[in-house]
C-alpha cells in the first residue's frame, strides 16, 4: 500500500495479515527499505519493489530499525537480490547482521531451536564492506533526500529510528509501540508499548518517544503496523501504559519466578482487554487476549528480566 510522499507499506507475511510490515521509501527513481522481516518476505519485497517501478539496482538502501528477526532476519539474502544496496543498522547490531551466530543463539534462547529454524529459515550473513553503522544523528541520502537516524533505546540497546523530514514521519520499529488495525475504532488507533525478553528499560523508552515528539511529527511508521496518527496522543497512551506495565511487575516481584511469569501475563492481559473496552475495540475480552496473546508473553517476559537486571543492580 502506497502513502503519500513515497511510502509504500509492505506486508512481510509474518505471522497474520497486517501484523509484521517492511517499509519501501521512493525518491527519483531511487529507493531504500526499512526492515525486511524474515527470509520468507524476500519474494514480498521484491514484488513490492516491481510495482513501485524499481528494479533491484535501483535500491540504493536497507535500513534496519533494529536486530530482532522479524526486522532483520531477511537481511542477508535481501541484500543478495539488491546489488548496490548497502545496509544501515546501530552499531550494537552491526555485528549480529555480519555474523549472525550470537543472533539466532538468543532467538534460539526464548522461542526454542526448532521454532526459529522454522520460522526463520538460515539466517544469512552480510558483507561487511556493506555495511554502514549509524550513530545517533547518521543522514542517509536517497537521491537528494534526507533520511536522519536517531539512537532510540529502549525496546532494545541496538534500536535506531529514523525521521524523514519531507513526509514529516519517522519509521520507529517497535520504539513507538504496536497497532494493529484490527484494533482500529471510532477513536483512532489503539496502541500498547512492546518490551523485549532482554533489554527492555522503561525510562529510556520513555525518554526515545519523547525525543520524537520534539520533532512535531505528524505520524509514525510502525513495524507492527503501518501508519498511526497523531502521535502526540498516542504517545500519552504508551506513557500511560509503561508506568502501568512498570507498576504489575514490581507488583509481582515478590513471587518465584514462575507464578511471576504467570501473574505478570494475566495482569497484562487485564490492562490490555480493558483499555481496548474503552477505546471502542469491537472485539469482546477475550478476543483481545488471544490477538495480543504473543505480545502478552514477551512483554511478562521483558518485564521479568527487567525486574531481575533492577534487583542486581
Amino acid at each position: 500500500m502506497q502513502q503519500p510522499h513515497g511510502i509504500h507499506t509492505l506486508d512481510t507475511g509474518f505471522h497474520r495479515p497486517n501484523f509484521d510490515a517492511a517499509y519501501l521509501i521512493v525518491e527519483n527513481g531511487r529507493g531504500a527499505f526499512v526492515d525486511c522481516g524474515l527470509n520468507a518476505s524476500v519474494p514480498a519485497l521484491l514484488q513490492g519493489l516491481a510495482a513501485a517501478g524499481l528494479a533491484p539496482a535501483d535500491v540504493d538502501w536497507l535500513i534496519l530499525t533494529h536486530v530482532h528477526l522479524d526486522h532483520a532476519g531477511g537481511a542477508g539474502q535481501l541484500m543478495q537480490a539488491l546489488p548496490n544496496a548497502r545496509l544501515v543498522v546501530h552499531p550494537r547490531g552491526a555485528r549480529h547482521m555480519i555474523d549472525p551466530s550470537q543472533l539466532i543463539a538468543g532467538a534460539s534462547a526464548v522461542y526454542g531451536e526448532d521454532e526459529v529454524a522454522r520460522t526463520y529459515g538460515r539466517i544469512l550473513p552480510v558483507d561487511a564492506a556493506r555495511v554502514v553503522e549509524a550513530q545517533d544523528g547518521h543522514r542517509i541520502d536517497l537521491a537528494g533526500r534526507e533520511l536522519l537516524c536517531l539512537d532510540a533505546p529502549g525496546h532494545a540497546r541496538h534500536h535506531i529510528v529514523i525521521w524523514d523530514a519531507a513526509s514529516r514521519s519517522f519509521f520507529t520499529g517497535d520504539t513507538f509501540g504496536l497497532s494493529y488495525r484490527e484494533f482500529d475504532s471510532a477513536a483512532g488507533a489503539f496502541i500498547l508499548p512492546t518490551t523485549t525478553p532482554v533489554q527492555f528499560e522503561p525510562e529510556a523508552l520513555k525518554a526515545s518517544i519523547a525525543r520524537m515528539l520534539d520533532f512535531d511529527p505528524e505520524a509514525m511508521y510502525l513495524t507492527h503496523y503501518g501508519r498511526v496518527a497523531p502521535p502526540a496522543a498516542l504517545a500519552q497512551a504508551l506513557f500511560a501504559q509503561i508506568d502501568a506495565m512498570v507498576a504489575i511487575a514490581r507488583a509481582q516481584a515478590g513471587l518465584a519466578s514462575e507464578a511471576r511469569h504467570a501473574a505478570i501475563c494475566a495482569d497484562l492481559a487485564e490492562l490490555y482487554a480493558t483499555r481496548a473496552a474503552a477505546h471502542g475495540c469491537r472485539q469482546s475480552r477475550a478476543e483481545v487476549i488471544a490477538l495480543l496473546g504473543m505480545d502478552i508473553e514477551l512483554n511478562a517476559q521483558g518485564l521479568g528480566v527487567w525486574l531481575d537486571r533492577e534487583a542486581r543492580a
